[in-house]
């Protein structure tokens, strides 16, 4: 199986949900290998990519997901109810 065979699997598979506005993409793999860490900031998206390598039959997946502020601030109720004795 090759990096583009990989791809094409994650597609067909989240095909659903891309189509229905869903909040999973699977996208091409950038050209200069790089990723924007702060891209999906405030948002509920996934991206996954796939880099491959065929000279070394290698593929990584890539999966970028921002889910920090959904963490901190569920940690900031849950002290908040400390703190109230609730």
């Amino acid at each position: 199986m090759s990096a583009d065979d990989l791809h094409q699997a994650l597609v067909a598979h989240y095909a659903p949900s891309t189509a229905q506005g869903g909040m999973v993409s699977v996208l091409l793999a950038t050209e200069s290998g790089k990723l924007d860490a702060l891209a999906l900031n405030d948002t509920n998206r996934l991206e996954i990519r796939v880099f491959g390598n065929a000279a070394h039959r290698h593929a990584v997946l890539v999966a970028r997901l921002d889910n920090l502020g959904k963490g901190a601030s569920g940690a900031a109720v849950q002290n908040l109810k400390l703190m109230l004795g609730l």
